[in-house]
């Protein structure tokens, strides 16, 4: 039986609204886990995951030894401890060298992780170039008819999609775009790049855009799945109804986009209908005695 405590302190109240669920969902953070017979590249791997993801995102240093697919009570202790609902986790063995675990949760417990098996990699450190500053929001690209086609590749590409998306912003500025995350799936291979976006001169007001290869870059070989049942996942995107909008009525739109409002009025008697006061606009006495009903006769003069 769950127990409810009001909390003693003031921080203890700001942690306890902090956890509590939102209208607006905050920013997704991610855990980045090294597993117990980590090697030299998958911990590379991490640290450059981690220095893209910052500051949404926590890596422990110490090792856990762990194997998620086939018990995943220490990533939801984790995700409970830190307050993740994102996790990459890293280890190696014979069997599956290189091993990379990505995934995320649904109430503090697994809704869908996939493995990834990494065969090349290319750290930040290995390509000098100059790097993009901590906390730019990414350009997501996906290439490939196969993130469309098959169930788990775009299980895979939503997936991306929420652990590098970041923060939501109200406005766009077109100096900010300039880090690129580019996947690419052919031939039972991912394929992840990171650029840096150089805005140069064109002699018109649009730049002429470059990419610079800026790191880290990844080979990627899809293994073992681990997707949550449809019903699950649809209760997972399910939104307060304080966030789905109203329905207007009488507002219609056309195929250009226009919109049409209908009003609803009663009838006006025009007659009555009160206008400028002019005395040009008044009335003489004939015009009052044609609209009562007649022409009063005149008076005779007395002979």
């Amino acid at each position: 039986i769950y127990c409810y405590r009001k909390p003693k302190t003031k921080r203890a109240k700001r942690f306890l609204e902090k956890r509590e669920p939102k209208l607006n969902e905050n920013t997704k953070n991610a855990m980045l886990i090294k597993g117990g017979n980590a090697n030299l590249t998958v911990t590379e791997v991490l640290k450059d995951i981690y220095a893209v993801k910052k500051p949404f995102a926590v890596l422990y240093k110490r090792k856990n030894i762990t194997r998620p697919f086939e018990d995943q009570t220490s990533l939801e202790f984790f995700s409970k401890k830190s307050d993740c609902s994102l996790f990459l986790f890293g280890s190696h063995n014979k069997k599956r060298p290189n091993n990379l675990i990505i995934g995320r949760m649904f109430d503090y417990h697994v809704l869908d992780m996939i493995e990834l098996g990494v065969e090349k990699f290319v750290s930040l450190k290995d390509i000098k170039n100059s790097k993009c500053p901590e906390g730019t929001k990414p350009m997501l690209i996906f290439a490939g008819d196969v993130f469309d086609v098959n169930e788990e590749y775009r299980r895979l590409k939503s997936l991306l999609i929420d652990f590098f998306r970041g923060p939501t912003v109200p406005s766009i500025r077109l100096a900010g775009l300039e880090y690129v995350l580019h996947f690419t799936a052919v031939d039972g291979k991912i394929y992840m790049r990171s650029y840096k976006v150089l805005l140069k001169k064109s002699g018109c007001k649009i730049p002429r855009i470059e990419l610079e290869e800026m790191g880290p870059s990844l080979d990627l070989v899809m293994r073992r799945t681990h997707l949550a049942s449809d019903d699950l996942y649809k209760l997972s995107l399910k939104q307060p109804k304080g966030l789905k909008p109203k329905k207007k009525k009488n507002i219609s739109h056309d195929v250009f986009g226009t919109t049409y409002g209908r009003i609803h009025m009663q009838k006006q008697d025009l007659s009555k209908l009160q206008t400028r006061k002019m005395k040009g606009l008044r009335k003489r006495p004939a015009e009052k005695s044609a609209e009562d009903g007649g022409t009063s006769p005149k008076k005779s003069k007395s002979t």
